[in-house]
Parts: structure tokens; C-alpha cells; sequence
């Protein structure tokens, strides 16, 4: 557990806090829904994050290799691809004296669903056999993945058995099974441990193994078992630039690992959100991630929107957050608490304003994109109802927009995309209250209707005529109310505002939320082009993305998390939007700025980043509590890649 003193009034310490957990320098190999966390020797358990992961559960805490008779001294971590890292270590208490090492050892990490495996070779150039004993020891712990995150995790109860070179511990709905071939197994204080009696031959090697298989019962998610469809080298290789080559195939080995199924339905894939805290459907996430990856990969849009179509809502219920017709939020084993936010969720959670609008928005591109027409056919149910909950449940005030508010006080106070307490402020740093109407909800919605009067029109039957002809007069209707409703003059200019707040007021604040409105039609050109030069400007252009609010916002700090940083996906659909409205020179300039945050962090580009400006910084400065890989983030390279390509 992460901890940070608290002070009394006189200025004494008196007590410890529990801290999320940070990741920054943190190594991840991963196959969802399994995933491992360690240090940069491969060991666990320094750092609060360390662990072995599956699903929503950290099954081993701390884990270790040690040698008798030498120190292990690290020298290189080398990732291949996602799930696998090899690291090379030195030996020097075995070695001869003569200056260079003669005796390594490699580490070889694999992981896949539900399962860990390492390989340890010795390798020896002395002239000399060498005897020694390799030891693992780990320490099992089946912590739920949100104690973790907020750093109140336990170690739950569990049965250890022992049998030969294999050892059994059940937890109950989790267990796992270490298997150590030729190891002699051992259960102790310090954890589990097995050893082995390595002799390693005069310029020769040795080598042992072992493996961790993984259980949980609760899981409702699984792992995609059919191979990627792209050729993650091949669309790389077709990178007009260098630097968004290396981008592209580590965004697509990382999309590649987050590929998870529900267990009812294998062949329909969709994308984690991310790791370690969101190994699961997001509805906003899944949809936004398969909607930037669409060039790549039309058919895991189409079986995202079936996965979400199934747990569609059907009643009213304010415990979830459900109404019937609304997409779901986040899709768990069990509840998700967050302890000292006062946020419970339940399994299911419907809490977010934005991904009914955006699964038909991505319904409609993947019509486009060439989505076999029985598919569509399929989900026009699922479309109607959607659009039903846009008519009657999506505006809970009835003055024509799309808004949230938590009707429990238990759920997230914010339901867009930027879901944190303080994220929609006003430009002197006041909070808005709820009910909440955010511009790029309207937007979504604006587009939506659209896209949902097409299809109506493609391929429904008799009344769907008429409610086509309803939804195009009612996408004109909010086009025209927002622009009376949404601009905002301020110091820093003209622009939509960032929201509605239960006012009615425009909350006045410049934010990166005004991307979203380029490219769905609901501004008039001369004003996407106009919302797009403000966003390339410096209080929000960082040379490394787009700032998530402007530095003139009193509210302004680079490393809050919905209030000066940067966010991949969320530039990256400013960018999307731009290509989608002409204004290929502005695209172009954004992805710029990703693709000098992607070379910044060797590629894997994560969550978030901070917003101090490239001029400040060579590299861009990390978030440190920001997840990766994180599967709209990843998407992202597949814009870039777009909108580098001469006639895409």
C-alpha cells in the first residue's frame, strides 16, 4: 500500500492515506484479460501496481528470482511485442576475474490468457563448470483490482497445497497453480518458493522453467482466441513516416492483446478499454477505440456494437443508471467501490451520457465502411431503441439537450468522457452543477440522428420512413438551438462553450471538448475551421497534443487529469474530425504534435500525458498514474496513419 502523511493543525504527522498506485516506470506484459506489472529486472512487488492480474483480481503480489552465491544485476529489459519481454542479467559472483562478464542468465516472459510462464537460461564462457541454486518465490494475494487501485489492498484467505514440483492455492472464486518442473516447491512465511539445483557445464548452458495458470469464476469476460486480422508489420511498413511506423506496430500488438469476448458469445470481439484498472467493455471506450481503428478493421466495429446491443437497456432503473434503449457504461464481476469518493457502481453500469449517440454514429460508419448489409439488418432493433432513448430519456430536463445528473449520488457526477469530479469548470474555476449538457454530446446526438435516418431509410420497413423524416427535422432542430445556446465571447475569443449547466448558462471555459464538434456537422465550416485554429493556438497546443483545457482557465494545472493535460484519443478525434471536414493541413499538424508524444514514449503512448508545452520539455512529461496500453490511445496511430497517407 501506497501511503502519504497526513498533518494535524499544529503541523505533526498523525495518520497515513492510501494513494492510487502510480505506473509510469512501471514494465506491463499483457493478453487480456491477464496482465503482469514489474519492475525493470521483471521482479514485483517495490511498487504498489506490481502483480500478477486477472480479470478484476491481483492473484500474486510480489514475485522474485534469485541466485545463491551472486547478486542478479540487471542490464536489459527487450519487449517483443506485447506479451513477451526477455531480460538479460549478469552473474558476476560465479564469473572468473577477468574484466568482461562471462556468465548471463536471460529471463524469458510469456503471457497469455490466464497463464504466466518464464524461462531462465544460464549461459557460461568460464572454463569451469559452475553449481548454483535459481529460487522463485511469490506471494499470492487475490486483491480485487479496485482496492488496488485505491490503495486499500488485502490479501484474501487461501488454501495452499503442495504436491511434488506443483503447488495448488484456492482462494475460493480464484486459485492459481504453479508448476516448476525439476523445482523443489516450498511453502513458508515469505510466500511460496521453489528452487532448483542448476549445474551449468564449462562454456555451456542450463536452463529451467516454470508456469502459473490462472483461475477466476467470476470472470465475465474472456480472451479473443482467433488470430488478429491485420498484419501489424505490413501496416506499419506503409507509414509515410518513420517514427509513426514504430508507433503503428506497437499501437496494433497492444490492440492485438486487448482483444476480450463475452464468454457467450466468442466469435464477437471488442477492445479492453485498458490496463491494469479497466480489463473490461466500456461502452464510450469499445466504441471510440473500434470507430479510429475502423481503416484497419471494419468487423470488430461491427461485433463491438453487437456485444453492446445485447446488454442494451430495457428498464428503468435508477440503482444502474439504465433506461431503456441506453448503451452500457462498464460491465464488471462485481461492484466497483471507490473508498473516500462515496462511489459505488453495480456490475452493470449505464452511468454515461455519450455511448448511446456514439454506438449509432459507429453503426453508421461501419455501414460505410461496408458492414455486410444482414449485420446491419440485425441491429436496426437495437438502433431504433437507441434512438428512442435519445427522444424520451436522454434530456432529464426537457429543454432539448442531451444532458446527465446522478440520480443516486452513488454513480460517477460526470458522464461523458471526462468523468472526473472537477472536470467541467467554468473559466474562473467554479464547478458547474447538474444537470450537465455537454457540447460533445450534442454533437454526437446531431450526428447520430443523421446517421440513424439513413439507416432507416436504407433498410427499415413502413412507420421507419416517417421516423426518419422525424429524426432529420430533429437533428436541423438542435443544430439551430445550439448555435444560439453554445457560443460563448471571452478574452480568449469565440467559441462554443464547454457545456449547459442547470441553468441553462454556457459554462465558459475553452477545452478540448470543441474538437469533437468538427467533422459531424453540427458547426458550419467557416466555424470548423475557426474552432480548429483555436485548438492549434498555445494556450491548448502543447506540441505534444491538444491541452484538455486552455492555460488561460483558472482551473489550469498540466498534470490534472481533465484540466490542462493531454489525452492521445482525445486529440486524436480532433484530428479524425478535421480529416472528415477537409481541413487535412490542420489534421496534419495535430498528428505532428502526437507523433513527437508517441517518439517521446518509445512508442507505447499512454492514457494521458501532461500539458506543459514542448517548448518547455524535450520529452513529454508523464502522468504518472496513466494506464497503458489503452486501446483508444493505441487507435489513435491508426488516424495518424490516415491522415499521413496521400489520398487516404
Amino acid at each position: 500500500m501506497t501511503t502519504a502523511p497526513t498533518t494535524s493543525p499544529a503541523g505533526t504527522t498523525t495518520e497515513t492515506t492510501p494513494l492510487q498506485p502510480l505506473l509510469d516506470d512501471a514494465v506491463i506484459v499483457l493478453r487480456a484479460p491477464t496482465q503482469v506489472w514489474s519492475d525493470t529486472t521483471g521482479d514485483m512487488g517495490a511498487a504498489p501496481v506490481h502483480g500478477v492480474y486477472h480479470g478484476d483480481v491481483r492473484h500474486v503480489r510480489s514475485l522474485s528470482l534469485t541466485c545463491d552465491g551472486s547478486p542478479v544485476e540487471w542490464i536489459s529489459a527487450a519487449p517483443d511485442g506485447t506479451s513477451r519481454l526477455v531480460l538479460g542479467g549478469l552473474l558476476r559472483g560465479l564469473d572468473d576475474t577477468t574484466p568482461d562478464p562471462k556468465v548471463r542468465l536471460l529471463r524469458d516472459r510469456r503471457v497469455a490468457d490466464g497463464l504466466v510462464s518464464e524461462t531462465w537460461t544460464l549461459r557460461s564462457r568460464v572454463d569451469r563448470p559452475i553449481s548454483t541454486t535459481l529460487r522463485l518465490t511469490l506471494s499470492p494475494e487475490f486483491a480485487q483490482l479496485h482496492e488496488v487501485k485505491s490503495g486499500h489492498a488485502h490479501a484474501r484467505t487461501a488454501v495452499v497445497d503442495i504436491d511434488g514440483d506443483r503447488v495448488t492455492v484456492d482462494a475460493g472464486a480464484q486459485g492459481l497453480e504453479l508448476a516448476a518442473p525439476g523445482g523443489r516447491v516450498a511453502s513458508g512465511p515469505e510466500g511460496i518458493e521453489a528452487r532448483w539445483e542448476v549445474e551449468v557445464p564449462a562454456f555451456g548452458t542450463a536452463e529451467v522453467a516454470w508456469t502459473l495458470t490462472l483461475r477466476d469464476d467470476t470472470l465475465v469476460v474472456g480472451a479473443a482466441t482467433a488470430p488478429a486480422r491485420w498484419d501489424a508489420a505490413a501496416v506499419a511498413a506503409s507509414s509515410p513516416d518513420p517514427r509513426l511506423g514504430r508507433w503503428v506496430r506497437t499501437a496494433l500488438d497492444d490492440l492485438d492483446a486487448l482483444r476480450l469476448v463475452l464468454p457467450e458469445h466468442p466469435d464477437d470481439e471488442f477492445f479492453a478499454a485498458g490496463a491494469p484498472w479497466f480489463f473490461t467493455l466500456f461502452g464510450r471506450d469499445s466504441i471510440w477505440a473500434a470507430r479510429l481503428a475502423l481503416p484497419l478493421d471494419s468487423e470488430i466495429a461491427a461485433s463491438t456494437l453487437r456485444v453492446l446491443a445485447r446488454l442494451q437497456g430495457t428498464d428503468d432503473d435508477a440503482q444502474t443508471a439504465q433506461e431503456p434503449g441506453k448503451i452500457l457504461h462498464e460491465l464488471r464481476a462485481s461492484a466497483l467501490e471507490m473508498p473516500g469518493e462515496g462511489i459505488v457502481l453495480p456490475p452493470k453500469y449505464y452511468g454515461s451520457v455519450d455511448s448511446t449517440p456514439l454506438w449509432i454514429c459507429l453503426l453508421g460508419d461501419a455501414w460505410r465502411a461496408g458492414m455486410p448489409v444482414a449485420e446491419v439488418r440485425e441491429l436496426l432493433p437495437a438502433l431504433r431503441a437507441a434512438l428512442g432513448w435519445i427522444r424520451d430519456h436522454g434530456d432529464s430536463d426537457g429543454d432539448g439537450f442531451l444532458d446527465y445528473i446522478d440520480r443516486l449520488g452513488t454513480g460517477l457526477s460526470n458522464q461523458g468522457w471526462k468523468d472526473s469530479g472537477d472536470s467541467i469548470q467554468w473559466r474562473d474555476g467554479r464547478l458547474a452543477e447538474g444537470p450537465i449538457a455537454l457540447c460533445e454530446v450534442q454533437a454526437y446526438a446531431y450526428e447520430a440522428a443523421l446517421a440513424g435516418a439513413a439507416l432507416l431509410e436504407e433498410f427499415g420497413e413502413g412507420p421507419d420512413a416517417a421516423d426518419a423524416a422525424f429524426w432529420r427535422s430533429w437533428a436541423a432542430d438542435l443544430k439551430a438551438r445550439f448555435a444560439e445556446a453554445y457560443w460563448v465571447e471571452t478574452p480568449e475569443g469565440r467559441y462554443p462553450a464547454v457545456a449547459l449547466d442547470r441553468a441553462k448558462r454556457p459554462v465558459d471555459t475553452l477545452t478540448s471538448n470543441i474538437g469533437h464538434l468538427i467533422g459531424t456537422g453540427i458547426l458550419e465550416p467557416e466555424e470548423e475551421e475557426h474552432v480548429a485554429a483555436l485548438l492549434l493556438g498555445e494556450s491548448m497546443s502543447t506540441g505534444y497534443g491538444i491541452r484538455t483545457m486552455s492555460t488561460d482557465a483558472a482551473g489550469y494545472w498540466p498534470l490534472s487529469y481533465h484540466g490542462g493535460s493531454v489525452w492521445v484519443h482525445d486529440t486524436a478525434i480532433a484530428a479524425h474530425g478535421m480529416l472528415r471536414a477537409g481541413l487535412r493541413d490542420d489534421a496534419r499538424a495535430v498528428v505532428e504534435g502526437l507523433l513527437n508524444a508517441a517518439e517521446g514514449f518509445a512508442y507505447r503512448v499512454p492514457e494521458l500525458h501532461a500539458g506543459d508545452p514542448r517548448s518547455h520539455s524535450s520529452v513529454p512529461t508523464p502522468y504518472p498514474a496513466a494506464c497503458r496500453p489503452q486501446a483508444w490511445s493505441a487507435a489513435a496511430a491508426v488516424v495518424c496513419l490516415t491522415a499521413l497517407t496521400p489520398h487516404a
